[in-house]
Formats: C-alpha cells, structure tokens, sequence
C-alpha cells in the first residue's frame, strides 16, 4: 500500500509545473519531474507511471497550443501511430525489470541525457526545410518509432531528442518543437495506457499533479513560440543536476 504525504505532493505540483514548463518550450522536462518522483516515497515502477501520467496532460496542452499557432507540420500526424505504439512496448520492458536494476539504469540514463543537454549548444533550426524524401520519411518514422519506445520505458529527454531530430531534417525551431508535441503526445499516451493496464500509477499524487503541468505548459509553450529558448537552459540544467543528484546520493548512502 503506498503512503500518502502532503509535502511530497505539494512538492511533486511544483516539480511538475516548471518540468511541463521546460518541456514545452525545449523538451526534456522529464529530467525534473521523474526525480522530482523518485526522491518521494513512490517506488521506481509507480514514479514512472505516475510521471508518464501527469506528462501525459501537460502534452496535451503542449500540442494544441503549437498546433492552434500553426506550428505542426500536419505531415507529421503520420507518424504518431508509431510513437504511440512504441511507447507501449517500452513501458512493457519497464515493466518486467527488477526494481533495483530499474532504478539504476534510470540514475544512469538521467545522467547520461543531461549530459548531452548539456553539451548541446545549437538549439537554433536552420529554417530550410524542403521536400520531403523517401529517405527522411523512413528517418522520420525510424526516430518516432525509437524514441517513442525510449519514452515509454524511461521519457525525461525525449522531447529534447525528438527537437534536434526535427532541426537536422530542416525544420525551424518552433515547428520542430511543435511536431516535437504531436509525436510526445501520442508516446505518453501509449506509455500511460500500458502503464495503467499494469497498475502502476498513484492517481493520489499523479492527478493533482498533471493539472498543474496545464498551466506550466501553456506558459511554456507561449514562451517558445514568441521568445525562443536560451532563457531556460541554465534553470533546466542546474534544477537537473539537483535532483540527480539526489539519486545518487540515495542509490549510494541509503
């Protein structure tokens, strides 16, 4: 039976507003909110679930207000089928992994993706986007499919993935991160579902959290779309650093 902690939910909401925040304007905002998660009493298998879930609802804020402003290529509703099912299967393997060797690889896997946050410099599109090939469609599908899977099984980073994938094909950076939102909203979607099916989600925490995600994200999003993103690299990187932190010292001293 999982123990419920006022403290930990008040900490969890605001957590999940500047993690949904992030998200919206340059993905990877799972980086806050799975360790803001893993530091409560939840245990690894219900943090992700519950992550997935309260991601989930703030995705869905993400994407209609980039696609209200005309910021997803309709091209790429194409591919959330395969994000959506991906997820799915990544949540399965979640799923069957012992609690203890979950949690380190998420501790290594947090590392690693801020790591390469970190030495990301470029996060401007180049804007020249043509035709698209047979070639980048595959790419295209290739990257929804994967990405969609290491979402469903992990998330924090993905969008930040999915953002530089949409760059290297040519798209600007606003409608890079807006097909970032269509393909981010069908993985947490299909990573939620099979997450539910297995009963590891703690609504308790989960829910509350996911409606303050709305307002983070919406906030997030209007920011992206009119300012760019330089603004919330530092804050995303040093609130991440934080909180890994913390999982090291927990995996290491407890």
């Amino acid at each position: 039976m999982l123990e419920f902690h006022w403290q930990d939910l008040l900490f969890l909401m605001a957590a999940g507003f500047v993690g949904s925040f992030i998200d919206a304007a340059v993905g990877g905002g799972g980086l806050i909110t799975l360790p803001a998660f893993m530091a409560t009493s939840v245990p690894t298998p219900y943090a992700l679930g519950s992550n997935k879930f309260a991601a989930s609802i703030g995705a869905v804020t993400s994407f209609f207000t980039f696609a209200r402003s005309g910021k997803v290529d309709p091209k790429i509703l194409k591919l959330m089928p395969l994000s959506f099912l991906g997820s799915g299967a990544g949540a399965c393997i979640a799923y069957l992994l012992p609690e203890q060797l979950l949690r380190i690889i998420v501790v290594l896997a947090l590392v690693g993706t801020a790591f390469y946050t970190y030495r990301r410099k470029n996060w401007d599109g180049v804007g020249q986007m043509g035709t698209v090939t047979r070639s980048m469609a595959l790419g295209m599908a290739a990257m929804a499919w994967f990405l969609g899977m290491y979402d469903g099984f992990f998330g924090p980073g993905t969008g930040s993935f999915l953002i530089f994938g949409f760059l290297y094909f040519g798209y600007d950076f606003v409608t890079a991160a807006g097909n970032t939102k269509a393909l981010n909203l069908a993985s947490n979607i299909g990573g939620l579902v099979a997450f539910l099916l297995l009963g590891r989600v703690y609504l308790a925490y989960a829910l509350p959290m996911g409606l303050v995600e709305i307002a983070g994200a919406r906030l997030g999003a209007k920011f992206a779309i009119k300012k760019g993103v330089g603004y919330i690299r530092t804050l995303y990187l040093i609130m991440t650093v934080v909180l890994i932190g913390k999982q090291v010292y927990d995996l290491l001293w407890k």
